[in-house]
C-alpha cells in the first residue's frame, strides 16, 4: 500500500511537470518560431548588416561585434530564448571567447523581455520611464564593468563553448529546418529538466533555505520586511513571480512605495538567477560572473539608488517615481494612518517598512508559504 501510494505520487508529480512544461513550451513555440524565421530572413536580405552600425557604438563600449546589437534587441523586446536564436544566426558564436559571451549574457540578463516586465513594474506603482532608464543603464554598466576586468586580467579569453545550440548557423533553408527542429526538440528537454529541478529544490527546502540566507542582504539595500519574501521569490524564481505577487501587496497597502520602487528595481537587475543564469551558461556563458558577479554588483548598485532616494522628499518621490496608488489602509490622510497614527501614514519612505515590523513580515511570508521560523 505505501509503496503503491509512493508510486501515484510520482506518477502525479511527473504528470505535473510535464504539464507546466508544455504550457511554458507551447508559449515558447509561439514567440520562438516566428523570430527563428525573422532572424533567418534579416540575415538572408541584409538587414543585420545594415542595422548593426546603430548599435556599433554601445556593442562596441564593452568589447562586442556590432552584430550582436541584433541580437541583444530581440532578446530586450521579445525574451532570451528568442534572443538566443537571433544570436547563433547572425553570427559564429565560436568566434567569440567565454570573456565576449559573458558580457552579452550580462547585457541580456538586464534587458530580456523589457516591455512585458516594464508593464508589471509599472503595474505595481514605480514609473515606467524612471525604472527603465535605470535598468538600461545597470546593464550596460555590470556588463562594461566585465569588460574591463575581464580585459585587464586576461580571463575567460578561450572561445566559447556553448552546449545548448538553439539555431541553424549553416546557409540555406532546408539545413535551418531540419537543425531548428532539432533545435526545439531539445528546447523542450531543457524546458522539462529546468521544471523538474526548481520542483525539487521547492520540495527539498533549498529554495526556502535561500530565501532565509539571503534576507538579510534585502535590509543592506534599504527594503523593508514586509518585501522581503516578496522580493527573495522574485531574484529566484522571475519578476513574473515577485513583481506579480508585489503588485498585490502594493495595492493593500502592505509595502511603503519606497520598497515598492527598491523592490522592483532589485528584481529587474537581479531576477531569476537560477534559471536564466543556468540558460546563459548552456550557451557558454561564465557561471560566477553571472550568479555571484551579478548579485553583488546589484546589491550594492540598489543600496547606492537607496542612498539617492534618501534625499528626495516624499511628494517629489511620489510625483516622479511612483504613480501607483497608495493602498486601502493608506487612505486615512496625509497626516496619518487609517487609524489616525502619524506614524503610520504615508510619505514615511523607508520608515514604513519598519512601522510594519515583524508582524507584517509574518503576514508577507504566510501567504508565498515561506512561513517565519527562525
Amino acid at each position: 500500500m505505501g509503496r503503491g501510494s509512493r508510486w501515484r505520487d510520482a506518477g502525479r508529480g511527473v504528470r505535473s511537470v510535464l504539464r507546466e512544461s508544455l504550457r511554458i513550451y507551447w508559449l515558447l513555440l509561439r514567440i520562438v518560431v516566428p523570430v527563428m524565421i525573422v532572424a533567418k530572413l534579416a540575415v538572408d536580405l541584409g538587414l543585420v548588416a545594415w542595422m548593426s552600425p546603430a548599435f556599433g557604438p554601445a556593442m562596441a563600449a564593452v568589447g562586442l561585434p556590432p552584430a550582436l546589437g541584433f541580437a541583444w534587441l530581440t532578446t530586450a523586446f521579445v525574451g532570451l530564448w528568442p534572443g538566443l536564436v537571433a544570436l547563433f544566426s547572425v553570427i559564429d558564436v565560436s568566434a567569440l571567447t567565454t570573456a565576449q559571451m559573458t558580457v552579452y549574457a550580462a547585457l541580456c540578463l538586464f534587458v530580456h523581455s523589457l516591455p512585458v516586465e516594464q508593464r508589471i513594474v509599472q503595474k505595481a506603482g514605480p514609473g515606467l520611464i524612471a525604472t527603465t532608464v535605470i535598468r538600461l543603464g545597470a546593464g550596460f554598466l555590470f556588463a562594461w564593468l566585465l569588460h574591463l576586468l575581464f580585459t585587464f586580467r586576461g580571463w575567460l579569453a578561450s572561445p566559447a563553448t556553448p552546449h545548448l545550440h538553439p539555431a541553424s548557423q549553416e546557409a540555406g533553408w532546408p539545413a535551418f529546418a531540419r537543425d531548428s527542429v532539432i533545435a526545439l526538440a531539445w528546447l523542450f528537454v531543457f524546458l522539462v529538466a529546468l521544471v523538474a529541478m526548481m520542483r525539487i529544490l521547492e520540495v527539498t527546502g533549498v529554495t526556502r533555505w535561500l530565501v532565509a540566507a539571503l534576507t538579510p542582504l534585502l535590509r543592506f539595500v534599504g527594503i523593508g520586511p514586509a518585501a522581503a519574501p516578496i522580493t527573495m521569490i522574485g531574484l529566484l524564481l522571475g519578476l513574473a513571480y515577485g513583481g506579480g505577487l508585489i503588485i498585490r501587496e502594493a495595492q493593500r497597502g502592505l509595502i511603503s512605495p519606497r520598497d515598492v520602487f527598491l523592490a522592483t528595481v532589485l528584481m529587474g537587475c537581479a531576477h531569476s538567477l537560477i534559471e536564466d543564469t543556468l540558460l546563459l551558461v548552456a550557451v557558454g556563458a561564465d557561471a560566477l560572473s553571472l550568479s555571484l558577479g551579478r548579485m553583488v554588483f546589484s546589491i550594492l548598485f540598489v543600496a547606492l539608488i537607496a542612498r539617492l532616494l534618501a534625499w528626495i522628499p516624499e511628494p517629489v518621490f511620489l510625483s516622479l517615481l511612483y504613480r501607483g496608488t497608495v493602498g486601502p489602509d493608506r487612505e486615512g490622510g496625509s497626516d496619518g494612518g487609517p487609524d489616525g497614527d502619524p506614524h503610520g501614514g504615508p510619505g514615511r519612505g523607508p520608515d514604513r517598512g519598519r512601522d510594519v515590523g515583524a508582524d507584517t513580515r509574518h503576514q508577507a511570508g504566510a501567504r508565498l508559504g515561506i512561513g517565519s521560523r527562525r
